[in-house]
């Protein structure tokens, strides 16, 4: 996935959104700008399959050997799968953010809850700004 394509929370977590059996599927993960702010992350928490979430509900965390960030969906919908092999191979967020570093797919259930997300150009300003 190429980040210019993708969608954002300013917390950091981005969405690519794709169709799939008639349902929005949401793949979710963590920026590259957010993974290189924390540095040697050392810890990821996965949400469960099947969990309804809303967006902006806390579904994971981070640690880092500088700090503890939470992982906040971007989208409303049931987390149908999780990239299990994330927390044995942290470094693929380092190597790959936006696509083998995804953190979980969910089947959006609200469509309105894309609408307060930010494009690749928003967030990046934001990001510039610090």
């Amino acid at each position: 996935m190429k980040p210019e394509d993708l969608l954002y929370r300013e917390s950091h977590e981005w969405a690519a959104i794709e169709e799939e059996g008639g349902s929005k599927i949401a793949t979710i993960g963590i920026s590259a700008f957010a993974v290189e702010q924390l540095t040697d992350i050392t810890y990821l928490a996965l949400p469960q399959i099947g969990k309804q979430v809303a967006a902006g509900e806390e579904i994971g965390e981070l640690e880092s050997v500088k700090a503890i960030a939470s992982i906040y969906s971007p989208v409303t919908g049931e987390v149908i799968a999780v990239n299990e092999t994330l927390p044995e191979k942290l470094e693929l967020l380092n190597d790959d953010a936006y696509n083998d570093g995804w953190v979980a797919k969910i089947r959006v259930t609200d469509d309105s809850s894309l609408s307060g997300l930010l494009d690749y150009a928003a967030y990046t300003k934001q990001c510039q700004e610090g």
